[in-house]
């Protein structure tokens, strides 16, 4: 075992703070690296703060992690030191259930999660990304294109593939007429992944405040949906509609939007999730769904995608120490798009 430098909580009302970790020496199957960057998703919140009620402390969160491999096990063959590689949400799952067996890791029955989660052991702690290195075995780590920057490509470790497996298991491509509602940390994502996928790209809006952005990145058209007149002009219009956001909305409503055999897709989870009537879903033959990350199998493909397509996160890079004002900031939505601590400044 060896000590590393971290940042986390010691319990939910705690601000983040330094802490020295354990993480195991480089086993035969495993790869060891040194993580440069971070990036800092909305779920790093909930847990750190408890507010999904499962978390488990002390805790360092962070899963969306890029840097250099700096050693390898014997059994490894796919990685090298030096090679730019990534870690996402898993680093590891039971290996045998059937979606597992699938490549469908992120609905294991059995996931490791990249923090806040139990080894297989049911009594070590995983700890996450904001750290100096980490130990993956090599079938949960990613290899980062050479001509994507490590930094901006961090998010994409879960932003990125929580809303290219949607757009990808969902077929949009070329004529079909895709909705994106929100332009955060995901929906900024989903607007360039699906301009890449040459589909018609819509970004649904509360205001058209962000619209210079959106068209920036790769919409077609903006429109504000505080407008009641959006709904009656944008009826039975789209394909697919991804949901980005995790507030309350008429989801009735926005299924109305949808052609029939159309389906709307939730990538969030609102608290207070609102009351639907079966007849927006009845009349049309729609769909309303959920989608949860990817399994390793489709990450790389969504980062290989990415690299010959040249997409990475819009970020703002940070210093470790500045990581509880960027908490309060995305709670606000207070970044364009996604927050990434360059763990330099941990070193």
């Amino acid at each position: 075992m060896q000590q590393i430098k971290a940042y986390g909580v010691s319990n939910a009302a705690q601000a983040l703070g330094p802490l020295q970790i354990s993480r195991r020496d480089t086993g035969a199957d495993d790869v060891a690296i040194d993580i440069a960057y971070c990036g800092v998703c909305h779920s790093d919140i909930h847990q750190a703060r408890n507010e999904w009620g499962n978390s488990l402390y002390p805790m360092v969160p962070g899963h969306e992690i890029t840097g250099k491999v700096t050693a390898v096990g014997a059994k490894v063959k796919r990685f090298k030191v030096g090679d730019k590689v990534g870690v996402g949400c898993l680093v590891d799952s039971c290996r045998e259930c059937p979606d597992c067996k699938e490549h469908l890791e992120q609905f294991c029955t059995r996931p490791i999660f990249t923090y806040n989660c139990l080894e297989k052991d049911n009594k070590t702690l995983v700890q996450g990304g904001y750290s100096t290195k980490i130990v993956v075995h090599q079938d949960f780590v990613l290899r980062i294109p050479d001509n994507l920057p490590l930094d901006k490509a961090a998010p994409l470790l879960c932003a990125g593939i929580t809303t290219y497996s949607p757009l990808h298991h969902w077929n949009a491509s070329p004529g079909k007429k895709v909705a994106i509602i929100g332009l955060g940390g995901l929906g900024h994502m989903a607007v360039k992944i699906a301009h890449a996928l040459k589909a018609q790209v819509t970004l649904l809006s509360r205001s058209l405040d962000k619209k210079d952005d959106a068209m920036r990145l790769g919409a077609d058209q903006v429109h504000a949906t505080s407008d009641p007149k959006t709904f009656e002009k944008l009826s039975r219009y789209f394909d697919l509609i991804i949901n980005t956001v995790s507030v309350k909305l008429d989801w009735g409503a926005y299924l109305g939007l949808l052609k029939r055999d159309g389906a709307m897709v939730l990538l969030g989870a609102p608290s207070d999730a609102p009351q639907l009537s079966a007849f927006p879903l009845i009349m049309g033959r729609r769909s309303l769904a959920g989608s949860l990350i990817g399994g390793l199998k489709e990450t790389q493909e969504m980062l290989d995608f990415c690299g010959k397509h040249n997409i990475t996160s819009d970020i703002e890079l940070i210093p470790i120490n500045k990581i509880n004002e960027a908490y309060e900031r995305v709670i606000k939505a207070d970044v364009k798009y996604r927050f990434v601590i360059d763990i330099a400044s941990l070193k």
